[in-house]
């Protein structure tokens, strides 16, 4: 076990000789005598003692209340005053400095050994009553909670910095205010909150009350929800109330976004459930139709063949050019519904020489493009690789964009389609017609058209744009559409597709 340290500081020799014998022989570790304020305050540094025995008066500059002073303001140690006789102001001097202690002398040896023992005890209580309060204001400090404590006269005593954040009202600003004004809450009233307040002081009781609002310094209110309780000491007397707050502001913002977000959710939900309606009603519809559509279109052939009159003929070259507009908005719709379903055919892939691959798709559309005497221009490097892709569906892709640019380009305008190569296999096709900057972000959802009065008289049901950009992502690739300039260009770029690959 581990003996106590004390130092002795008496300028009289032979007291001090006489006192170290004493607490030798008390079983206590004495390693020094100072003789003088100025090196009981060196030693003090040196050996750290647990306890000092002081003597008032000391030869010197400093007596011993000063150097107690300086040694306190350094050292967490106690201080017994060893005195003969003091004046009044003397002892007022002494007891400012909280001694654990006097010894009056000549002392008697179990005098001294009680007033040590009983300052050794004391100290440890204190320090652990320190080391408590310490670790209780360190946490109340950091919890994000704003913690109040008043004493009985519901006076504010203590408030952490949550609290200084919430109220605007600073600790030395809230120290010694009546609880109400610092903690200011509607709709309960004032004189409320102190008879809750009065309640707990009369018995040990805890409230827990629901959400309400308070109204801080800057007179802003803040919805919170707080409780509080009393306080009680170690002998069962109330000697206050704490309140505990919590600052709700972003609880609730967070419960309402979540909430907008469920409800969003649900939203879509209804939404994927009647798209999904959408697509069945579609798909019936469109099987439905295609039938009849193709008896309709075999019935037309037939009456071309049976030598009507040439105003008959008239008609029916009418019928059979919108018996093809409905069959091809029909195709459109179930080749688009497979598309987005990923149900299309499974891919062939095959290498396409774009040098002969691109002018051949470009001959279906020649003689339409010189009915509308429009200027075409075909761009291919003769270096450019071959590109390994499924036949049928990149002619569709590229059919479905030379239709557009045929369909949109004045008469007398002009088209262009060209190649190239850096990495990925690029198609370009571009015709002299400019689409406004507000339509290019709708431009391949479906049935959308571009509302402007030049386009206007175009036939179309707004799917072929669609259809290209589904059927462009199943080979992997992307489509791009920019205008300016007076002109117009969809890119196709697209990846070689494996040979094993199915889609």
């Amino acid at each position: 076990m581990t003996r106590t340290t004390i130092l002795v500081v008496e300028d009289e020799g032979i007291v001090a000789k006489d006192l170290q014998k004493r607490l030798l022989k008390l079983s206590y570790h004495v390693p020094a005598i100072a003789a003088s304020g100025e090196e009981a305050i060196q030693i003090a540094e040196t050996i750290s003692p647990d306890l000092i025995l002081m003597d008032i008066r000391l030869k010197g500059n400093i007596d011993g209340i000063e150097a107690a002073k300086e040694i306190q303001s350094h050292f967490d140690v106690p201080i017994i005053y060893l005195t003969a006789y003091a004046d009044d102001n003397t002892l007022e001097r002494a007891r400012l400095t909280e001694p654990f202690g006097y010894v009056l002398k000549p002392f008697k040896e179990k005098e001294l050994h009680a007033t040590i023992e009983i300052a050794l005890s004391k100290h440890k209580k204190e320090r652990q009553l320190k080391e408590n309060q310490k670790g209780l204001v360190t946490a109340v400090t950091r919890i994000s909670d704003g913690v109040i404590v008043c004493d009985r006269q519901q006076l504010v005593t203590f408030i952490n910095p949550i609290v200084e954040k919430i109220t605007g009202y600073r600790q030395e600003e809230a120290f010694g205010k009546n609880l109400s004004e610092i903690f200011h809450i509607v709709p309960i009233k004032r004189d409320k909150i102190n008879n809750i307040i009065s309640e707990s002081l009369q018995e040990d009781k805890a409230f827990l009350l629901e959400e309400t609002t308070l109204i801080n310094g800057e007179n802003r209110e803040i919805k919170i929800e707080y409780c509080q309780a009393s306080i009680v000491n170690e002998l069962g007397n109330l000697i206050g109330v704490i309140v505990i707050f919590r600052d709700m502001t972003e609880r609730n913002l967070a419960s309402e976004a979540s909430k907008k977000h469920l409800e969003q959710e649900q939203v879509l939900a209804k939404l994927s459930e009647i798209n999904q309606f959408k697509d069945e009603f579609l798909s019936i519809v469109s099987h439905e139709l295609r039938a009849p559509l193709s008896n309709i279109r075999m019935a037309i052939q037939l009456l071309q063949n049976t030598g009507i009159a040439e105003h008959g003929q008239q008609y029916i070259n009418i019928l059979k050019a919108e018996c093809d507009r409905e069959m091809t908005l029909i195709n459109d719709l179930l080749d688009l519904q497979k598309a987005e379903l990923g149900t299309t055919c499974h891919f062939n892939p095959e290498s396409l020489e774009l040098q002969s691959w691109l002018p051949h798709v470009v001959d279906g559309f020649s003689a339409r493009i010189q009915e509308n005497q429009q200027t075409f221009k075909l761009t291919i490097p003769p270096e450019i690789p071959p590109l390994i892709s499924d036949n049928t569906c990149l002619t569709r892709i590229v059919g479905e964009l030379l239709n557009n640019a045929c369909k949109y380009t004045a008469i007398g305008g002009e088209i262009a389609v060209s190649a190239q190569n850096d990495i990925l296999t690029s198609i370009t096709i571009s015709n002299s017609t400019e689409i406004p900057a507000t339509a290019l972000p709708k431009i391949f959802d479906k049935f959308y058209r571009v509302r402007s009065s030049e386009f206007k008289k175009q036939p179309g049901t707004g799917l072929g744009l669609a259809l290209a950009q589904k059927l462009t992502e199943q080979l992997q690739g992307t489509i791009e559409v920019e205008s300016l300039n007076g002109w117009t260009s969809f890119t196709l770029k697209l990846n070689n597709l494996s040979v094993t690959s199915n889609q």
